[in-house]
């Protein structure tokens, strides 16, 4: 049995859980999810706990079973907490300016960048005297918070020689020595 599928997750005071068939829809005070179960795993919801089956012991069932229990996981998470993922702009002249969904980056190209971000994600930009500037996102959906980090942070990926680009707060950029130390 998968360890991660057989731990229950709790339901937090504030959080609906409706099961209609395969169909999971999470309701909290941040917002709601709904998401749509493979059929060879159940869920059943008992005493604030849900706790999921599987149907077989096939690899491909097998690794459904954590993967299902994960996702509900982050939904009832999501909706009782939020995410949040915050993006570091490190470069000379580089910003990055937030007016309602619209984030507006100069990274170097020859253009600034307009991105329009769902509205299910929060944004939010800041830049301090002397600091690189910092985008911070939050949503109540991991899946679509993570997807909109990543689409951010490909506009300018960390380079190695220099450390420049757009990359996630702690996230650690190995360097280069680069030509000159070969001499």
């Amino acid at each position: 049995m998968s360890r991660i599928g057989k731990s229950p997750v709790s339901i937090p005071s504030g959080v609906e859980i409706k099961m209609d068939g395969q169909l999971v829809t999470v309701k909290g005070p941040k917002g709601e999810i709904t998401h749509e179960m493979d059929p060879e795993i159940t869920a059943q919801i008992e005493d604030g706990v849900i706790t999921f089956n599987r149907a077989s012991d096939a690899p491909a069932t097998r690794a459904k079973h954590g993967l299902s229990r994960s996702l509900v996981s982050n939904m009832v998470e999501g909706v009782s907490e939020g995410f949040k993922k915050v993006l570091e702009v490190i470069g000379v002249g580089f910003r990055a300016d937030a007016q309602g969904q619209i984030l507006t980056m100069s990274v170097g190209h020859s253009h600034p960048i307009v991105f329009e971000i769902p509205q299910e994600v929060k944004v939010s930009a800041e830049t301090a005297k002397g600091k690189a500037p910092v985008v911070t996102l939050e949503s109540y959906d991991k899946q679509l918070l993570g997807h909109v980090a990543a689409k951010i942070r490909s506009f300018r990926k960390p380079e190695p020689y220099k450390g420049k680009g757009i990359r996630f707060q702690g996230e650690y950029v190995r360097r280069k020595a680069g030509k000159a130390a070969g001499k």
